[in-house]
């Protein structure tokens, strides 16, 4: 029966001042097997240095498994059954897109089924499952995405980013939930901290591709990560340090995750990261791979 390999990168979203609309694919990544079989859903789950698998479903409600039969039936395909193997190495719930990852190999894999390649309609099927699309846009895309939605369709565009620009993420033991620090967040902000965030938003897209010197700017916010801060203290407190030092940081995604985006590489020695694990991540040029067999 038909065996897919897919390998899916990690993506760190917002950047700083791009809520919901910037992500960065990062070189970490998943690895999936998904064979059809005659009938029946098998999942097996293998974490690489990612956390335990307590907490990964084994059923239909497998967020792989949800994706790909969302993708099928958007498709027409009616796959008998399915066994899934999954190599994790993306830690969860620590803002480096997991829930995406595992959203876009799924329908990746049905594209891949029905010999289709992907298209505008896989982003919208991954990006439904999160109500935005900046985290699926970069794992399905790779490089750097804008990511927006006109009215209920989500588009997203890939932008190359520039050569010197050397990610490094600092990931703590704390996890976070997305749906927990969106409830942080205010129902309305003051127009003056909309209207910085705006421009820095903006100028974050020419310093992500031709002015690296101007990231530190480029990577100021007031729209959310102050309103989050008390949900990761640590994490909160490393971004501060490390603008402190000139590098520019941000939360990476809802956390608690703090990426820094470097030219060099490597952390300011002086900065006490004590309590993160820290590796430079390269940017992932491809998005997600599908292998056939």
């Amino acid at each position: 029966m038909t065996l897919l390999k897919i390998k899916v990168p990690a993506s760190s979203a917002n950047l700083g001042p791009g809520f919901d609309a910037l992500g960065l694919a990062l070189a970490l990544y998943d690895r999936v097997e998904l064979q059809i079989t005659d009938a029946g859903l098998k999942i097996e789950v293998t974490d690489v240095g990612a956390g335990g698998v307590d907490d990964v479903p084994t059923d239909e409600s497998h967020l792989v498994v949800r994706a790909f039969r969302r993708g099928c039936e958007h498709l027409g395909l009616r796959p008998p059954g399915v066994h899934l193997r999954c190599f994790n190495a993306i830690p969860h719930a620590r803002g480096l897109g997991s829930s995406a990852s595992a959203v876009v190999t799924g329908v990746a894999a049905a594209y891949a089924l029905a010999e289709k390649p992907l298209d505008d309609d896989a982003l919208q099927l991954a990006a439904e499952f999160e109500g935005h699309a900046d985290n699926a846009a970069a794992s399905l895309l790779g490089g750097f995405v804008v990511a927006w939605n006109e009215g209920e369709r989500f588009r997203a565009e890939r932008l190359q980013p520039h050569h010197d620009i050397r990610p490094v993420v600092a990931v703590p033991a704390l996890r976070s939930s997305t749906d927990a620090t969106r409830g942080l967040l205010p129902d309305r902000v003051p127009h003056a901290d909309a209207a910085f965030t705006a421009g820095r938003a903006a100028l974050a897209v020419h310093a992500l591709t031709a002015r690296p010197d101007l990231l530190l700017s480029a990577t100021e916010d007031r729209l959310h990560q102050h309103y989050r801060a008390s949900a990761y203290p640590a994490s909160s407190e490393l971004v501060r340090a490390l603008r402190a030092e000139g590098v520019a940081a941000a939360i990476s995604g809802a956390g608690p995750t703090v990426l820094a985006l470097t030219t060099e590489g490597i952390l300011p020695a002086g900065v006490d990261v004590t309590s993160f694990d820290v590796t430079e991540l390269p940017i992932d040029p491809g998005g997600v791979q599908v292998a056939a067999q």
